[in-house]
């Protein structure tokens, strides 16, 4: 397959213009709008959402701006099939070093390996690098590592037909990407996020049972139990906030400056202001009319080293962490707490923790986790079928149960389908009517946005 016309011309104009392109005033909003759209169009990927599907089902993602590192944002793309993600492509502007400069690589990386993506793609259209994300990132490495396609903007035409065999969209569809990201799968150093999340969140439920029993020695079994997995449910929860925008980006960081009792007693500090924000279960420290579950009185209360709190603040960070909590999905967390709650906290008679299996869990050989496209294809079938030919205030009166919850997987199926449904509904039902509503369930928007649907968007939640 030769390259088309727009590859050619793309490749001479970056030629003749390129020391324009790489003075460090030529912003990557602009490399983006004037290169990497067009060429990605040209492998048959609908950019610019021309077909005007659903939020759910739309080709490529542009994600907001937002910051949550040190100099990093979200993806730049995210390329889809069917609302599956299939790859990210992270963007820089041509005066950084792709090829020399570890930092894009390691977030990239970040990126992919936390999501579960085998493929993404680093781009300042002079330079192009394909990373395997099956690799665990380190903040150590050097930008080659894990790097398995490495090419320059002058050999797009000479490259196009193999380039186009794994990332164009009709060979996506048909299955060459996976073929092509399977080749490497059993490449030595690939590891899982969900795997090594497990071992992590394990390890942190180890230190924290420990210095629990051994601060709080009047604790029984099922207090330590509650208390050990509070702490940790509440602690992930913050930090994937601060990923995504809902808190202040490093807040939980700030307590590795507070020594002995201080720091639990701020991290307390934090628990209580979620209460008052989330309304949340998992932040439930005082009694409420009609609501029936005791409050949590236990765990504020307890006494916690600020060393081992530390240990655990440290891995949710840039550098050391490797993980990118605002693209851990729902579906991988599922999968880790499955196997997480799979074993329980024991004390000994001198009141030391130890961690063993459940013996039911035992007993079945393990715990397994229903996969996402199954969760998908049931809820399609059920919640779908409910939802044929309502409107949203018949929609209102739809309650899914889920008898047998675990992890949620299913009830967090049901309300993606519930938001990607009334998303689209009000998009088809005169949008501008609806976005201008007193309490709006459609947001107009008038800034240019790439990534928008005609020009609309659904409201931030008011409750989480």
């Amino acid at each position: 397959m030769p390259a088309p016309p727009v590859i050619h011309e793309l490749v001479e104009r970056f030629e003749r213009n390129k020391e324009e392109y790489k003075n460090n005033d030529y912003k990557e909003a602009r490399l983006r709008q004037e290169f990497l759209d067009p060429f990605f169009k040209a492998l048959g990927w609908d950019v610019a959402n021309e077909q005007g599907l659903a939020e759910a089902y739309k080709d490529v993602v542009h994600e907001d701006s937002l910051r949550i590192g040190s100099d990093l944002t979200a993806p730049d793309y995210c390329f889809r099939i069917g609302g599956t993600r299939k790859f990210f492509v992270e963007a820089k502007k041509p005066s950084v070093m792709i090829k020399e400069d570890c930092a894009p690589a390691y977030q990239i990386r970040r990126y992919a390996w936390t999501a579960k993506l085998p493929l993404s793609i680093l781009t300042d259209f002079e330079e192009f690098a394909v990373y395997d994300g099956r690799v665990k990132p380190s903040a150590k490495d050097k930008p080659s590592s894990a790097r398995i396609l490495y090419i320059t903007y002058k050999e797009y035409a000479d490259k196009w037909d193999e380039f186009a065999s794994v990332f164009s969209k009709n060979e996506v569809l048909k299955g060459s990407f996976d073929r092509y990201a399977e080749k490497g799968k059993s490449k030595r150093g690939t590891a899982e996020v969900d795997t090594e999340f497990l071992a992590e969140i394990e390890g942190w439920r180890m230190q924290l049972a420990k210095n629990l029993a051994e601060r709080n020695p009047k604790l029984d079994e099922r207090a330590l139990n509650f208390s050990v997995q509070r702490i940790i449910d509440r602690i992930i929860f913050l930090r994937i906030c601060e990923d995504r925008g809902l808190e202040k980006y490093k807040r939980l960081y700030d307590l590795l400056e507070l020594k002995g009792s201080k720091c639990y007693e701020q991290l307390g500090v934090y628990f209580y202001s979620a209460d008052q924000k989330y309304n949340s279960g998992l932040f439930h420290f005082h009694k409420e009319k009609d609501r029936e579950e005791a409050p949590d009185e236990l765990t504020l209360d307890l006494k916690l080293d600020s060393e081992v709190l530390h240990g655990i603040v440290k891995r949710l960070y840039y550098p050391e962490s490797p993980y990118e909590f605002s693209v851990l999905s729902a579906d991988i967390l599922g999968q880790v707490y499955e196997q997480f709650l799979g074993k329980v906290i024991h004390l000994t008679p001198g009141h030391h923790a130890k961690i063993e299996e459940k013996p039911e869990v035992r007993k079945a050989g393990g715990v397994y986790y229903t996969p996402k496209y199954i969760v998908d294809y049931i809820v399609k079938q059920t919640v779908g079928k409910l939802l044929e030919g309502k409107t949203p205030k018949e929609a209102a009166k739809i309650k899914v149960l889920d008898p047998a919850c675990g992890s949620g997987s299913f009830l967090l199926g049901a309300y993606q389908f519930l938001l990607d449904w009334h998303l689209d509904w009000y998009l088809k039902n005169d949008p501008e009517v609806w976005a201008n509503q007193k309490r709006p369930p459609l947001i107009g928007i008038t800034t240019y946005k790439p990534f928008s649907h005609k020009g609309f968007a659904p409201p931030p939640p008011r409750n989480v």
